[in-house]
């Protein structure tokens, strides 16, 4: 899967991120919409106008779990067990919107970092993040 110069890369990477958790999260949301039109109907009761509020502290969440999972990714599924709940239960997110997401962070990331996302760090990233999206779509089985 992932090696300890990768993990440590991702772990990096997301450290820095934390700070504008809402700006990277608001933007990977606003570009699954657009992309992907029928991701928006779990949020029809949400404002996800740009720089909304709503959109702007789900994206945080978001961003904030990823780099939570991200600091030891060998626990990411016990990290992520209360969302795989959350998401499979009560929300019942189309699990495909998962690895959508990813697609569309991996570009946000690449957006926002710009020469700082090399080609390693692309690839490290694209491996965590399906991996995450994985995780989240485990309870779905």
């Amino acid at each position: 899967m992932l090696s300890k110069k990768e993990k440590a890369l991702i772990a990096e990477i997301w450290e820095s991120l934390s700070p504008v958790a809402e700006d990277i999260g608001s933007d990977a949301l606003l570009r699954m919409f657009a992309s992907f039109p029928g991701t928006k109907t779990y949020f029809s009761h949400l404002d996800i106008s740009p720089n909304s509020s709503h959109l702007r502290t789900h994206g945080k969440k978001i961003v904030l779990a990823i780099a939570d999972g991200a600091k030891d990714i060998s626990q990411l599924t016990v990290s992520l067990a209360p969302l795989q709940t959350l998401h499979a239960y009560q929300l019942r997110i189309d699990p495909t919107n998962f690895k959508l997401f990813s697609q569309c962070m991996l570009v946000t990331l690449a957006c926002h970092l710009g020469e700082d996302f090399t080609p390693i760090a692309h690839a490290a990233m694209d491996k965590y993040l399906s991996a995450f999206a994985a995780v989240l779509a485990e309870k779905y089985r």
